[in-house]
């Protein structure tokens, strides 16, 4: 099996991921900042707790939406909780193989394992096979499940470094439905990182709700129309114990010093509460594609 590299070592070096070593996230590492050392997390909130409270990592490295498979279920309620902030953004392409024990056949196949994000991305692929589909936490982990349990009729949807890391037969690969799958990762810091607004084109992120008046939604996000401030992005989801506080996600273009994000912001205070902006960052090259 391939080494994993995955020892902990100088916090100021280590970066978190969700996931066991070959999973998508395990990749997004590597690539973005190849002289770090991953540190793998069972869960989201381990990686979040790493950079955050333990120590363990200067970063973490989460997913946070696809191009197929939507939004990544529990990173928008855990982003406003916690006092990280994005300093960074990275586009991975994902390719998914089917991985089996090597005396396996795709035929004799009964059941696949692996993320619901990748099942989901690979959804019609899977119908054509006729097999039983099971959700697992992560899919490297289900590649590591398969090696594991040595059963030649289950299967794992996983990256091709899980393939090499487990040992794997690969039954069919570029298992995903649509070429050009990709997933965006954000970097998250406990300090806040605003790049020089002069270096280049930026991103904000931020969350807020809205005050409870009528149109206070139109109202707030008006001064972003007004001000001519581009909005890529705005998600709603609903907290509080009686599931009346709508709270809002939103990502736009520019930098809180320029004047027109500035003065956007101000329209955005007046008719909204608790806004925090969770980070600025430079534009990844992938959104000029």
């Amino acid at each position: 099996m391939t080494d994993t590299n995955q020892q902990a070592g100088d916090p100021a070096t280590t970066i978190a991921y969700q996931g066991v070593p070959g999973a998508n996230s395990h990749i997004a590492c590597q690539q973005a900042f190849p002289d770090m050392t991953p540190l793998a997390c069972a869960t989201f909130e381990d990686a979040f707790a790493a950079v955050e409270s333990e120590g363990k990592a200067a970063l973490a490295m989460i997913p946070i939406e696809n191009s197929l498979g939507g939004r990544v279920a529990d990173i928008h309620h855990l982003l406003p909780e916690s006092s990280l902030y994005i300093i960074r953004e990275h586009y991975l392409d994902v390719q998914y193989q089917l991985l089996a024990t090597k005396d396996a056949t795709l035929e004799g196949l009964v059941e696949v394992r692996s993320h619901a994000q990748a099942l989901a991305q690979c959804r019609e692929q899977l119908a054509q096979l006729g097999v039983r589909i099971a959700a697992r936490a992560d899919t490297a982990g289900s590649a590591m499940e398969v090696a594991e349990l040595g059963d030649p009729t289950i299967g794992a949807l996983a990256p091709p470094l899980a393939g090499e890391i487990y040992d794997l037969q690969v039954l069919r690969s570029r298992f995903e439905d649509r070429i050009g799958n990709t997933t965006r990762f954000v970097v998250l810091s406990r300090a806040r990182r605003d790049p020089d607004p002069k270096d280049g084109p930026c991103m904000t992120s931020l969350i807020f709700q809205v005050r409870s008046v009528p149109a206070a939604l139109y109202k707030a996000m008006g001064g972003f129309a007004t001000n001519g401030v581009n909005i890529t992005k705005l998600e709603s989801y609903i907290s509080g114990d009686r599931f009346s506080v709508a709270r809002f996600y939103a990502e736009i273009e520019g930098h809180p010093a320029d004047p027109a994000v500035a003065q956007a912001f101000e329209e955005l205070d007046y008719f909204s509460k608790n806004v925090r902006v969770l980070g600025v960052f430079p534009a990844a090259d992938y959104r000029n594609q």
